[in-house]
């Protein structure tokens, strides 16, 4: 029954990623959302050219697919989007919102899909339909009445391109660049840290690159779980020789083994494929420490080199050539102390030297890292490491190398190439007024920290939500669920009912849109969208499913009816032409960035899709000095925190039957968790030190220095493989623990991966 705790039950699982366990997964999810035939048939052209980009992860489509093209996570993703069950106004004539907020995220999702326009009732605390026209009139009345720097347009990563272009000159001809989205709270550091060290804020990998790398170092992401078909291009790897060293805190399953579904012999034999060839359990915040272990090795061992006329270690021509600041950077890791390096990273010279090695020895070497790495205090710090050890070697700009950050949702990285972004430097001003001739604000905007601390505070008005679930997935969830209904206007746009949609302002609306698979028909006809994946590849996207609802509009048209509505007339922007044929938007993409977008239009299902280029993997440095930066991190620790007795660093977590906020279920397979997400991961001796015992239920608190007092109570002591001194526990359900001033230094992202903790008494 919706609102009720299922009963804990925690074990092991023996079997691979993939295998027969991704089968059952998919078949059970399926049965659970009812679908139809029509998914099956959209899941044969799920992220294959002609068919409809994945609505989970980012990661790359490529040109030569596989028969099925979907793992386990995007089948879930389908099955979510196209399920039979709907959530009606009938629906909301039963329930107030402060009952619904008893509720599980998974029993509010599991509703089925949004049907018609909502507006909340506060008389009966109820959300009751209402027209489009009625809403939209409404809301612009409302936000015109708001000073423009009160109002926060929030982005979730799966708006299209052509939503995505729209959304941000809409704010920015309202008045404002507030304008943070998905990218704030995961790679910002990548942003911030890639940009200024190689002059551009995204990798620089495409996926050939995977066929042609030595050796992938592998930093805080957990393929299995946010990104399993990683796993077709790992598996690859290993198969032709290439080594993979993992640091990550927990052994994820993902990263030790997988049986590829799609391989009958595979199944029919259960073979494996070992994927990591060496295992490093870094510590939560340990990983500057592990990466100078690595530099250490590498430059004492060119030193040693050079004294005796050997082959060098390190690649001098191009660290003459193409990168400044090395001798600061070398001297830094000389005078390093192994001792600490040990204790922070928890792992022991002996293990680093091991990885050293093969990094030494390797021609091509790829750096792949998630939110493992980015989620720091020092995550900037954290992504300038990676780049620094792939320097030493000549490892950017070559075939089989460089930094490969993995991006979680589908389309994060293509809205900050639209002009989703809150900093002036990176948005295209100059362009918009001359396309547009109106005066772009060059104000900087709120992130989404800052946008937090105005909710709190008072100072942010109005949220204006392009999908997600803010208010669940941000940090401070007391503070921010207590100051939420003190807005003056809130608008979700969305496709299913959250936790978000609970908290109302004093004017709300819930907006319920198409999503990517469904069909969408405008003026011109069938329209197609475009998103771009983690190597900067562009993807044209049709949809073919019968939508969940005749009321349903697309992203655009809703975006347009709002912005006609909040912005000064202009007779250079016609919303209306540009829903009626998203191809137009493409035009006025192309149009503001020529460089990135040529014959926009001609190459929307380019197979692979087209890439946008990037000049650092030309080895072109768009860097103040010109040249690739050796940039020396400020301590060992990432966490931005001093250990002291009864301090925990808590990492939070993604289950594998969940997607960033959204959860499919209550069975985390991989780590044997199931009918619970009331669960705290502790290393054994860590539950003997502190007397307790296994199913032992306890509350957490924030040991953050501010006096502010945050609890999680009812979470379930549960032995893992984890580090000494550190503790995981799911996301969203602990970010109430995060304070919204623990966030990454430089780039805000919120601090999720090294919370400081103790256990209350």
């Amino acid at each position: 029954m919706a609102g009720k705790k299922s009963t804990s039950k925690a074990g092991s699982y023996w079997g691979p990623a993939g295998g027969w366990g991704s089968m059952r997964s998919v078949a059970e999810i399926m049965k659970r959302e009812k679908v139809g035939p029509e998914a099956i048939r959209e899941l044969t052209r799920q992220n294959k050219p002609k068919g409809f980009a994945c609505t989970s992860c980012a990661w790359p489509k490529p040109a030569d697919h596989h028969p099925a093209e979907f793992c386990e996570e995007g089948a879930k993703a389908t099955a979510w989007e196209l399920t039979s069950l709907r959530t009606t106004p009938e629906f909301f004539q039963k329930h107030t919102l402060t009952q619904l907020r008893e509720w599980r995220d998974y029993d509010l999702e599991q509703q089925g899909r949004l049907t018609h326009p909502l507006r909340y009732d506060a008389a009966t605390d109820k959300y009751v339909a209402c027209d489009w026209g009625e809403a939209f009139d409404a809301i612009g009345a409302s936000l015109k009445a708001l000073d423009p720097k009160s109002v926060v347009f929030y982005a979730s990563g799966r708006a299209s391109l052509e939503t995505s272009y729209m959304w941000a000159l809409m704010a920015r001809m309202y008045g404002n660049q507030n304008l943070p989205d998905s990218s704030n709270m995961c790679h910002e550091s990548t942003s911030v840290g890639l940009k200024a060290a190689i002059g551009v804020p995204v990798g620089t990998t495409r996926l050939e690159d995977f066929e042609q790398c030595d050796a992938i170092f592998f930093f805080g992401q957990n393929v299995g779980s946010n990104s399993p078909r990683m796993l077709h291009d790992l598996r690859s790897a290993r198969h032709r020789g290439c080594e993979i060293i993992v640091f990550n805190p927990l052994k994820e399953r993902g990263l030790e083994r997988f049986t590829d579904p799609q391989n009958p012999v595979e199944m029919a034999t259960l073979t494996e494929t070992r994927i990591a060839t060496q295992y490093h359990q870094v510590r939560a915040g340990g990983d500057i420490a592990a990466m100078t272990g690595l530099a250490k090795f590498l430059v004492e061992w060119d030193d040693a080199a050079k004294a005796v006329g050997d082959t060098p270690v390190l690649d001098h021509e191009f660290i003459a050539q193409h990168t400044h600041d090395f001798d600061v950077f070398a001297d830094h890791v000389r005078a390093a102390d192994w001792t600490a390096i040990e204790a922070e990273s928890g792992l022991t010279r002996e293990a680093l030297e091991q990885a050293a090695r093969v990094y030494a020895r390797s021609k091509a070497v790829l750096g792949i890292y998630g939110m493992g790495l980015t989620q720091h205090v020092k995550g900037v710090d954290n992504v300038r490491m990676v780049v620094n050890l792939l320097l030493m070697r000549g490892n950017i700009g070559r075939p089989g190398a460089g930094p490969t950050p993995v991006r979680g949702h589908s389309n994060v990285q293509g809205q900050r190439t639209v002009g989703i972004t809150e900093k002036t430097e990176l948005a295209p001003v100059d362009k918009l007024k001359e396309l547009y001739g109106f005066d772009p604000p060059t104000e900087k905007g709120l992130d989404t920290v800052e946008a937090c601390r105005g909710v709190i505070d008072g100072s942010v008005k109005a949220v204006i939500g392009l999908g997600g679930n803010f208010l669940r997935a941000v940090p401070e969830t007391g503070l921010m669920e207590d100051a939420w209904p003190k807005l003056d206007v809130s608008v979700q746009i969305a496709t299913k009912l959250n936790r978000n949609h609970l908290f109302a302002g004093r004017v709300t609306y819930l907006l319920p849109c198409l999503g990517r698979i469904e069909e969408d028909v405008q003026a011109s006809g069938p329209q197609v969208v475009t998103v771009e994946d983690s190597t900067s590849c562009i993807h044209g996207s049709r949809g073919k499913a019968k939508p969940a609802s005749p009321h349903l509009l697309s992203e655009p048209a809703i975006v347009a009816a709002i912005a006609k509505r909040i912005c000064p007339p202009n007779d250079r922007v016609d919303w209306d032409t540009w829903v009626a044929d998203y191809g137009r938007v493409r035009d006025a993409i192309e149009a503001t960035y020529p460089d990135k977008f040529a014959n926009f239009n001609q190459r929307l299902f380019e197979p692979g899709g087209f890439w946008k280029g990037n000049k650092a993997s030309e080895r072109i440095w768009e860097t103040e000095s010109g040249k690739a930066e050796f940039l020396v991190p400020s301590e060992l620790s990432a966490t931005g925190f001093l250990d002291k007795a009864g301090r925990y660093r808590l990492m939070t977590l993604r289950s594998n039957d969940q997607f960033n906020t959204t959860i499919y279920g209550y069975y985390d397979r991989f780590r044997g968790v199931n009918g619970t997400r009331d669960v705290l991961f502790m290393n054994s001796e860590d539950i003997a030190a502190e007397g307790l015992h296994e199913g032992q239920v306890v509350t957490l608190v924030s040991d953050a220095e501010d006096n502010h007092v945050r609890r999680r109570e009812g979470l379930v002591v549960t032995p893992y493989s984890i580090p000494r001194g550190c503790l995981g526990a799911y996301y969203p359900e602990c970010n109430v623990l995060m304070p919204v001033e623990h966030h990454a230094e430089e780039s805000h992202v919120p601090a999720a991966k090294s919370v400081p903790v103790r256990f209350a008494r």
